[in-house]
């Protein structure tokens, strides 16, 4: 006969269950900033367009994508 109390070996340090949890988190965290990654360079790419096409400074709007590309990628490879 089975008993109807608490099941706590899902729950347990050492269980497969909680490795497959903290893999599956981590895979989680690393999608979000990939995403927020994509998001955030769109966004640049967008307002350096907006530069030499509305604002007439194409220079500007060059050095300004370059820049904002290399710091995009410092900062997600520093923060991982």
């Amino acid at each position: 006969m089975a008993t109807a109390g608490p099941n706590l070996n899902a729950v347990s340090p050492g269980n497969q269950q909680s490795e497959e949890l903290r893999a599956h988190e981590q895979t989680y965290e690393g999608f979000s900033k990939l995403v927020l990654f994509a998001v955030l360079h769109i966004i640049l790419v967008l307002a350096c367009m907006a530069l030499g096409f509305v604002g007439h400074l194409p220079f500007l709007g060059v050095i300004l994508g370059l820049g904002g590309t290399l710091a995009l990628l410092v900062g997600f490879a520093i923060s991982s």
